[in-house]
């Protein structure tokens, strides 16, 4: 019996020397795949640090592209809105040039219409005027040459009665200058007769 007991007690030992042993080789593969994590964890945090680092200058980059890009956007609108600032004051000149302009023409429009229509008027009453001033000389000529007519008419009649008259009186006394005539003529004679001049040699 005794004896029995010593293999059990070498099997047991055995067997606590084999468990032993796989809990070392369990717990070394264990500290092994720990390690192997701890440097793929490194590994990737190191990774993952550079892409960081990276991403950091790629974001850093592009926050100063942007800011570049908000400059230029915000000089671009600046300068947008002063041009659309000098195009909005010279379209508003413009327009007040223009409106002046319409307001000057309508102006000058306004007051050559009444130019026409007064001298319409004005012309209107001149004709009207000289229809009347032709209907009034038409008028009085007419009554000038009716009043010549009738004064020929009687000048003509009162120098035939005056001839008749002048011609009638003028008979009446030419017995009367015939006898002057003789008495002055005979006077001359006798006058010559005086100065022993012939009144035939004269």
């Amino acid at each position: 019996m005794p004896p029995k007991t010593k293999e059990k007690r070498r099997k047991t030992g055995a067997q606590k020397k084999k468990k032993n042993s796989g809990a070392d080789v369990e717990a070394e593969a264990k500290h092994r795949l720990v390690l192997l994590e701890k440097e793929l964890l490194q590994d990737h945090l190191a990774i993952w640090r550079d892409e960081a680092r990276r991403a950091k200058a790629s974001e850093d980059q592009l926050k100063q592209r942007l800011q570049g890009l908000a400059a230029e956007l915000e000089g671009a609108q600046s300068e947008g809105k002063a041009i659309f600032a000098e195009m909005s004051r010279q379209r508003q000149a413009l327009q007040e040039e223009m409106e002046a302009h319409n307001k000057q023409l309508e102006e000058e429009v306004r007051l050559l219409r009444e130019q026409l229509e007064t001298c319409q008027t004005e012309a209107e009453a001149s004709r009207k005027e000289a229809e009347q001033a032709l209907g009034e000389r038409d008028q009085t000529l007419a009554q000038l040459q009716a009043h010549v007519r009738d004064m020929e008419a009687k000048y003509e009649e009162i120098l035939d009665g005056s001839l008749d008259l002048l011609l009638a009186k003028m008979r009446a006394i030419k017995p009367q200058w015939d006898e002057a005539a003789l008495r002055l003529h005979a006077r001359h004679k006798e006058l010559l007769h005086q100065f022993g001049l012939n009144p035939l040699d004269l």
